[in-house]
C-alpha cells in the first residue's frame, strides 16, 4: 500500500446514505512514512527480509495513524448489531489499492483489544501477508490445509509481538485458486476457524480481476471494500459492488484510503 499524508484531528466516518454504510479512513497507509518527495513504490518483499514487520499499528501503536485504524475497527464492530461478526473478508476493485496493509493493520488493532484473531492470506495468486507481517517462510499455509498436506499447527504461526494474533499465510501458490476456495474443505476450515477464534480476517484478490473474492466473501459474515483516492474509478467501484451483490455478500462498507490533505477538506465539506 502506498503512502498517505495524515491530518490530525480527523476520524473515519460512516456514511449511511442510501442505506449503504461507508467506513471512511483518511490516514497514512499503515507503514512507516518515507521521505515526503519520494515516489510511491509497491514492493512488499523489502518489508520483511529479516523477519520483522513494518506495520504502523505494531511499530507505532500510539500514533494518530494507528488511532485511525482503531476507529475503523470500532465502526466495523458497530456495523452489525443483531448478529455476531466473526469472519470478515477484505477486497478491492483493482490491484494496489491498499487492501492487504489495511486488513493487516486492522487485524493487529483487533488483537490489541484482547480478541483472539486469525489473519488469513486468501490471495492465492499474489500473496504478501507473510512478507508484510514479517514471517520468514511461506512453506505451509491455507493451500496446505485445503489439500491436507499440512496440519494447522504447521501452517498457522503466532505473532511474537502481538499475543492474540495468529497468521495463516497462503502456502504454495496453486494452479487452481478458485477451485480450492470454493471447495467443501474450505467451508469446513472457515467453520473451524470461527469456533477457535473471536475474529477471522481474510485478505482476498481484487474482485474485478478474478472470482476468488466473490467466492470467499459469500461465506463470510461481512466484506469491506478498500478504495484508493485518485486511483479507484467510479465505474470500477460500481462494478465491484455489483459482483458482491450478485453472490449476496454482506457489504459492510468501504475504507477510503490514501486521501490527500487538500482532498480531505473538500470531501468532508461535501459530506456535511
Amino acid at each position: 500500500m502506498s503512502q498517505k499524508k495524515e491530518q490530525k484531528g480527523q476520524s473515519p466516518k460512516i456514511d449511511n446514505q442510501n442505506g449503504q454504510q461507508s467506513l471512511k479512513k483518511r490516514t497514512q497507509n499503515g507503514q512507516n512514512p518515507k521521505k515526503k518527495n519520494q515516489k510511491r513504490q509497491h514492493n512488499p518483499k523489502k518489508k520483511s527480509q529479516k523477519g520483522s514487520t513494518n506495520l504502523i499499528t505494531m511499530t507505532k501503536p500510539k500514533s494518530s495513524t494507528s488511532e485511525q485504524y482503531r476507529t475503523i475497527r470500532t465502526n466495523i464492530e458497530f456495523s452489525i448489531v443483531d448478529t455476531t461478526l466473526t469472519t470478515l473478508s477484505c477486497t478491492s476493485a483493482i490491484p494496489e489499492e491498499g487492501k492487504t496493509t489495511t486488513i493487516s493493520n486492522l487485524a493487529v488493532t483487533i488483537a490489541q483489544q484482547g480478541q483472539k484473531v486469525l489473519l488469513v492470506d486468501a490471495d492465492l495468486r499474489k500473496p504478501t501477508i507473510h512478507q508484510i507481517i514479517g514471517l520468514k517462510k511461506n512453506q505451509f499455509g491455507l493451500t496446505s490445509l485445503i489439500t491436507k498436506t499440512a496440519k494447522p499447527d504447521q501452517a498457522i504461526s503466532k505473532s511474537p509481538e502481538i499475543p492474540n494474533l495468529s497468521i495463516l499465510p497462503s502456502g504454495p501458490i496453486p494452479p487452481n485458486p478458485s477451485e480450492l476456495l470454493s471447495s467443501n474443505k474450505m467451508e469446513e476450515l472457515i467453520s473451524d476457524f470461527s469456533e477457535k477464534y473471536d475474529m477471522v480476517l481474510f485478505d482476498t484478490p481484487p474482485i474485478l480481476a478474478v472470482t476468488d473474492a466473490q467466492i470467499l466473501s459469500s461465506h463470510c459474515d461481512g466484506v469491506v471494500l478498500v478504495i484508493r483516492s485518485r486511483r479507484t474509478e467510479k465505474k470500477d467501484l460500481i462494478k465491484a459492488k455489483e459482483l458482491l451483490d450478485r453472490t449476496k455478500c454482506n457489504i459492510l462498507g468501504t475504507i477510503f484510503n490514501d486521501v490527500d490533505q487538500k482532498d480531505a477538506y473538500y470531501y468532508y465539506e461535501r459530506a456535511e
